[in-house]
Order: C-alpha cells, then sequence, then structure tokens
C-alpha cells in the first residue's frame, strides 16, 4: 500500500471516528433542546456555516453557484439523507449506545455501497458483488449483530 494510499484510509478512519462523537453530542444537544429535531436542525445550521466559511476561503470563484437551481431534484436528496442519518443516529444512540449504532449504520452502508456497485448505479463504475465482498458485507453485518446484542 502506497503512502498516498495509507493516508487516504487514514482520513477515511478519521472521518469514521468523528462521526461517532457527533452523534452523542447531537443526543445531549437533542435532550437539552428537548427534540431530536432541534439538534439536528443546530447541527446543520452550525455545519451549513463553517462549511460556507470554509467554501468561500478555499474554493473562492471556483464554485459555480448560479448552477444550483438548475441541477436535477434528485442531487438535493444527498442533504435530505444526511438529515435523515443525523436525526436517526441522534434518537438511537441514547437507546442502543453509539457503539451498536455506527456498527449497524455502517453494515447497512457496506451493503447499500455493494448494491450501488454492482449496478453502476448513479454512474458508479460497475463492480460486481464477488463472493468474497458478499461474506465481507455479511461480516460486517454480523460484526454489528455482535456488537449490539453480545
Amino acid at each position: 500500500m502506497s503512502l498516498q494510499a495509507l493516508g487516504l484510509a487514514a482520513l477515511a478512519f478519521l472521518a469514521g471516528a468523528m462521526i461517532s462523537v457527533q452523534a452523542p453530542l447531537n443526543a445531549i444537544a437533542a435532550s437539552r433542546l428537548g427534540h431530536p429535531l432541534g439538534a439536528a436542525t443546530l447541527s446543520f445550521v452550525v455545519g451549513a456555516l463553517c462549511l460556507l466559511a470554509v467554501t468561500l476561503v478555499v474554493a473562492r470563484g471556483q464554485v459555480a453557484w448560479g448552477e444550483a437551481a438548475s441541477l436535477p431534484p434528485l442531487l438535493y436528496l444527498g442533504g435530505v439523507l444526511g438529515a435523515i442519518f443525523v436525526t436517526i443516529t441522534i434518537v438511537l444512540t441514547p437507546t442502543l449506545g453509539i457503539g451498536a449504532v455506527i456498527a449497524l449504520a455502517i453494515a447497512g452502508q457496506v451493503v447499500a455501497g455493494l448494491a450501488l456497485d454492482h449496478f453502476g448505479m448513479f454512474g458508479l463504475a460497475v463492480r460486481e458483488v464477488t463472493l468474497g465482498r458478499g461474506i465481507g458485507a455479511a461480516l460486517a453485518f454480523v460484526g454489528a449483530l455482535m456488537v449490539r446484542y453480545l
């Protein structure tokens, strides 16, 4: 594995770790605000403001903001799915625990990711489900169940 590939893998690992910290913080905010949707809204507003500031500094003049209105409606679904994901983690974290929530979410991501790859959905390159990849997804799912129930 090259040093660059290792660095990218470490970055992905860090992103996953940050999600594990985000969920309980949002759950605490939900408790203090009185509703999970309030915490999800707070999370997205703060995140959007931070992202806007970074975008204005780092990508100044490179973003074609005028194109946003003409994007197909399907492309707005990413934000909707993100909001649903954050809200679900806020609701489930106090009940299931963050380890189980993240493990089950990752298992869902792996299974859905294999399906998206297999069928080349959304312009992805087709990467068929092989026996090894299928077993890997099954292990992710079994592992998630073990984190939750054992």
